[in-house]
């Protein structure tokens, strides 16, 4: 029985990510529009019906702006966050459908098996996760300044990482945004550049080295572009001595269109 992934939206125009086994699927977030999401299930050919759970890394509006069309549009999913998060999400929810989780905590939604973990951003308490079938293993961390070493640990076991790549910071300092943003963006509590996801990658598989997809994600649509995300990352593997292509695979997904369908 396998574990499936898709990108339905990568970047801060709106992020929404598919999880599905073979009886069950979850949705990571819901920052597009509940159209984009329905045609997104449409064309995985995953029926409504299938979706147990939405599950919310922090309040956003580029990760929450189509969670109330899309919690209508599918009835039969409860939707999970921890509760400083929920005290975000006032009114988009009706309580009966709110699942509250401890961060760092593991729950089951249908027959997978879902682990939250802390991450670094300026938000109430953002989480990434880890979802998990048959001893199969897929993890997603975007939005964090940087990867602590209790969240290495939490991934290096991962089958398929969606990881950010968010800027290159010589194209994020001198591009056009404003100081404090860029400060923002640059600092602790921001986003990974393209050399914190290869530093990241560099890490979980000097913890555990496997076979494994690499998928840089949440791309800033100003500060990077997709092949010098693949390419910067990429350089750096190899200089530390990773063989990209046969184990370890990178690859991108978009912010404006569903990625294929990743399966182990």
């Amino acid at each position: 029985m396998s574990l499936k992934f898709c990108s339905f939206s990568s970047g801060s125009s709106g992020n929404c990510y598919l999880i599905r086994s073979e009886t069950s699927a979850v949705l990571v977030d819901a920052g597009i529009s509940g159209k984009r999401i329905m045609e997104g299930l449409a064309e995985t050919e995953t029926d409504p019906s299938m979706l147990k759970g939405i599950v919310i890394t922090h309040e956003h509006s580029d990760h929450i702006r189509g969670l109330r069309i899309a919690a209508k549009r599918c009835p039969g999913a409860s939707v999970y966050s921890n509760e400083s998060t929920w005290e975000k999400l006032v009114g988009l929810v009706e309580e009966d459908r709110q699942e509250i989780f401890e961060s760092g905590s593991m729950f089951d939604i249908g027959d997978i098996g879902v682990k939250s973990f802390r991450t670094s951003h300026d938000a109430a308490e953002p989480v990434g996760f880890s979802f998990y079938c048959n001893n199969r293993q897929i993890s997603i961390v975007t939005d964090t300044g940087y990867v602590s070493d209790d969240i290495i640990s939490e991934i290096c076991g991962a089958d398929i990482l969606s990881l950010e790549a968010n800027h290159e910071p010589d194209v994020l300092k001198s591009g056009r945004y404003p100081y404090y943003l860029k400060r923002r963006i640059l600092g602790d509590k921001g986003h990974l550049s393209n050399e914190a996801a290869a530093e990241c990658i560099i890490k979980i598989e000097e913890q555990q080295h496997k076979d494994r997809e690499i998928l840089l994600s949440h791309l800033s649509s100003n500060n990077n572009t997709p092949e010098l995300a693949a390419i910067t990352v990429k350089n750096i593997l190899e200089d530390a001595g990773l063989q990209v292509g046969a184990s370890l695979k990178v690859d991108v997904v978009m912010r404006d269109r569903l990625s294929r369908l990743y399966e182990v």
